[in-house]
């Protein structure tokens, strides 16, 4: 399909994560960050069931949607910043990832976003720096999501990982700001943290606090818009390293359900974080 002339980028190098427009195919999400002045994307490669506003598609094996995406992608300028799901847990086959690797490396893809849910610390991370040299045989860097109810909860836990295999610059912590404020961290612990291990940053905005039962749903499906709760996003601003680049990850499904536009979804998402950056700036 012919892809129109899109609007310039907006400075300041944001992209837009998947969850903040989470009912779009990847080929749409390509066009709808453009649209909205986004330089990247992050973006998951396959549909999940915990999230159902996902739309069909598949991605591995180089199909026509996969082919759409990456046609995007080079017509409109916007890189792939970050792929999903890639999890690690007690019985995963590190080699069974080979698949959506090589998806990922054709696509032009940046990193790869893991998690980890293996509960033996040993072999935890003996099949992370596995996967990282599996990811690296592909030129794909590796970024560890933190995520308190994961067995890599912390800022200071994935840290100790990603030091550990010592391969800055291509090994290192994806910091979403939700989960360094419900984990306990602060921004003090991330402004010290090494830049050399800090791989990306992703933004939102939440409430103080959060059952524990609810970090899932709250984590996939319902955050707040920039300013509108408790986090400071200017302090964490100032935290990360310069230059690290970064995204607006801000699933709202209630929004989704009460049939607000996606469009409309996205630049406001997005809008909220480079408003946040005028008022640093001025």
């Amino acid at each position: 399909m012919p892809v129109e002339t899109p609007p310039a980028i907006i400075p300041g190098r944001l992209a837009l994560d998947h969850l903040t427009a989470v009912d779009t195919t990847p080929s749409q999400l390509v066009a709808l960050a453009r649209a909205v002045g986004c330089a990247g994307v992050c973006l998951f490669m396959e549909p999940m069931a915990v999230l159902p506003l996902l739309p069909p598609f598949a991605l591995y094996g180089i199909t026509d949607e996969a082919r759409e995406a990456k046609t995007h992608m080079d017509a409109l300028g916007v890189a792939l910043d970050l792929v999903y799901p890639f999890t690690l847990a007690g019985r995963t086959q590190v080699e069974s990832f080979r698949p959506a690797l090589e998806t990922a490396a054709w696509l032009g893809a940046g990193a790869v976003n893991i998690l980890l849910y293996d509960r033996d610390p040993s072999r935890q991370f003996d099949n992370f720096a596995a996967f990282c040299i599996l990811a690296q045989e592909y030129g794909l860097n590796t970024a560890v999501e933190f995520y308190p109810p994961s067995q890599c909860p912390s800022l200071a836990a994935a840290l100790g990982l990603v030091t550990r295999l010592n391969q800055p610059g291509r090994v290192g912590v994806n910091v979403d700001l939700l989960h360094l404020m419900r984990s306990g961290g602060t921004l003090a612990e991330l402004a010290a943290a090494p830049a050399e291990f800090l791989l990306y940053g992703q933004y939102c905005d939440g409430a103080a606090l959060c059952d524990q039962d609810s970090l899932d749903i709250e984590a996939s499906s319902q955050r707040r818009q920039a300013g509108e709760g408790v986090f400071d996003l200017a302090g964490f601003t100032a935290a990360l390293p310069p230059g690290l680049k970064v995204s607006v990850e801000l699933p709202q499904n209630d929004a989704v359900r009460a049939g607000v536009p996606v469009a409309e979804r996205a630049a406001r998402a997005v809008d909220g974080v480079r408003r946040l950056w005028g008022r640093d700036a001025a």
